[in-house]
């Protein structure tokens, strides 16, 4: 019985994280909208899918960065919660815990993409060897700076309900995508300067007609 509950628990974890990493690849692929509202974005191999030539199926693009950084981020989150949930001991929530939950975003944010800018520093391909290291640190600086920029995200539900959509507030949308979204659109942003034609890699300089040229090393973007 007690193996059962347990594996019934873990199911149940496996469910929420799954989850969480589906809302926030799609939140990745939304700031893109805000971020970059006229450009268009480099997606890799699913490129020829819109009619846009691939040069890089995976590293460097658009797609590895909302898979690698959505699973990193599922995480952590999921990680920081039972953290501060075992030390409240209760679980953790906005409403009962507003201190303790801006710093939980933070640092699940922050170690997320952290972790994601380690995972690529060492994996990607693009990257010469001896440059690994650097890259990792580069992308630390910017990540640091970007989370610290993810402050309000919690507030984003509460101030729906308060201008009278309280059912927006509630929702799977109000409480977790649009949050999400408009957190990403500012940690990237400010940490990798990535607004209109800044932050963007060679091919999506060339199919925005800034440039004919194409990348010969990792955009540091996603350093």
């Amino acid at each position: 019985a007690r193996h059962a509950a347990t594996t019934i628990r873990e199911m149940a974890i496996a469910k929420e994280v799954a989850k969480t990493f589906g809302t926030y690849m799609l939140a990745d692929y939304l700031s893109n909208y805000i971020q970059h509202p006229t450009q268009k974005m480099d997606y890799g191999i699913f490129n020829q899918l819109i009619g846009r030539e691939v040069d890089q199926p995976f590293w460097g693009t658009r797609t590895e960065h909302i898979v690698g950084v959505a699973a990193c981020l599922a995480v952590t989150d999921h990680m920081s919660q039972a953290i501060f949930s075992k030390s409240l001991g209760s679980p953790l929530s906005f409403a009962k815990h507003p201190g303790p939950f801006v710093a939980h975003t933070f640092f699940f944010i922050f170690g997320g993409v952290t972790m994601y800018c380690g995972l690529d520093a060492y994996f990607n391909p693009l990257h010469k060897d001896e440059e690994r290291t650097k890259e990792f640190a580069s992308g630390t600086y910017s990540s640091a700076i970007g989370s610290c920029t993810a402050w309000f995200e919690p507030y984003v539900a509460p101030a729906i309900a308060s201008a009278g959509a309280g059912g927006v507030a509630g929702t799977w949308f109000g409480s977790a995508l649009l949050p999400a979204t408009l957190a990403y659109a500012t940690v990237k942003g400010v940490g990798w300067y990535d607004w209109g034609n800044s932050g963007l890699n060679d091919l999506e300089m060339k199919i925005n007609g800034l440039t004919s040229a194409h990348r010969d090393s990792f955009d540091k973007r996603f350093s």
